[in-house]
């Protein structure tokens, strides 16, 4: 969002959007989220972040910007009846390092694992099938009762946790139109709520919340540390693996999506500081080039399953009193279409179009 320019002892800061406290949420997410998070529909992963200290408005937002985006992502679903639609949730947070399944009652810690294909995922998370807009409803609800809160001097209700809510949206057209028109969109959307940075002498931190603070913090300055090297340009290692965090963000910083960062900030002169944290960490950011490209399932699949609803209703014919010999030259046309696309080999799941 911002572009900084350093002018003697002063910097001027350029944001692609600021808005005033008296903003709506709809405002923000209309003018600032809305284009980046509905491109899941499209089959382009997307992700929104809040970034800044604590007590600057960040969950408040997030929980605005999302409930404003899976309104029009159904809203979408309901316009384009000629694609069927699967939408699936899953939720964790990152407590003091330790990564959690925000929708299982259990509270086992999960691991982090690196696969060639999918990149970094969460094991055994938690993944469910929604119904509708209500069913989410609920399940973000459950996410928030779930979450580590607490009180410090800054905040009666501080995150003490990083969330983040992904939505994955499959789509997939109702009828056959050929191969190159029937191809299924899988994407997702990540929604993160950063816990806030702050000072242990500002926040008047001591034992739990002390231990928190120092990861929070820790976690923070390695996604500094990595937006800043991603900046730099691509021939610089950046460290994705010094924090689960940027582990498993990595997709959304450097990698395959469209990103939006929403940054906070306190109007009050005692966090100047930490606001000017906030601004270089935004700077840094509009600098990173993403390469968002539209996921594609290959359509083999797909295409068999047609072409057997098509050989079962011509066999149907087929079956009727007055034999055409026309019909069984197309059934053996089908099967051989099929025959084809099954012996298919070597061929990846997912094949990425540009954008």
């Amino acid at each position: 969002f911002l572009t900084c320019v350093f002018v003697k002892h002063k910097s001027l800061i350029f944001a692609d959007r600021v808005f005033h406290s008296e903003c709506s949420t709809k405002e923000v997410y209309q003018e600032g989220v809305k284009e980046v998070a509905l491109s899941v529909v499209g089959g382009i992963n997307s992700s929104v972040f809040a970034y800044g200290q604590t007590s600057s408005g960040k969950t408040f937002t997030m929980t605005g910007v999302t409930e404003c985006t899976v309104a029009d992502i159904y809203d979408y679903i309901n316009k384009h009846e000629e694609r069927a639609f699967v939408l699936k949730f899953s939720a964790i947070e990152i407590y003091n390092e330790v990564v959690r399944d925000l929708l299982s009652a259990e509270n086992t810690p999960l691991r982090l694992w690196d696969d060639a294909e999918k990149g970094t995922y969460v094991e055994n998370l938690t993944e469910v099938i929604l119904r509708d807009w209500n069913h989410l409803k609920g399940l973000i609800s459950v996410c928030e009762a779930q979450r580590r809160t607490g009180e410090t001097f800054l905040n009666e209700k501080s995150s003490r946790s990083h969330q983040i809510l992904k939505l994955t949206v499959e789509s997939s057209a109702r009828e056959f139109l050929g191969k190159d028109k029937s191809t299924t969109l899988v994407a997702s959307v990540n929604f993160v709520d950063l816990a806030g940075s702050e000072r242990a002498s500002q926040a008047m931190s001591a034992g739990t919340r002390l231990k928190e603070g120092c990861h929070i913090n820790k976690s923070l300055l390695s996604l500094g540390t990595v937006i800043r090297k991603l900046s730099m340009g691509s021939n610089v290692h950046v460290p994705y693996r010094d924090s689960k965090l940027t582990r498993i963000l990595q997709p959304s910083l450097g990698g395959n999506a469209r990103t939006a960062i929403i940054c906070t900030l306190s109007p009050a002169t005692s966090h100047i500081e930490q606001s000017r944290n906030t601004l270089f960490f935004g700077s840094c950011a509009k600098d990173v080039v993403t390469n968002a490209q539209v996921n594609v399932v290959m359509s083999d699949k797909t295409l068999v399953k047609h072409l057997q609803k098509e050989v079962a209703r011509l066999e149907s014919e087929l079956r009727q009193p007055v034999s055409n010999s026309s019909l069984e030259a197309q059934v053996k046309e089908k099967d051989n279409q099929i025959r084809k696309v099954q012996c298919m080999e070597n061929s990846s799941l997912f094949s990425l179009v540009p954008e």
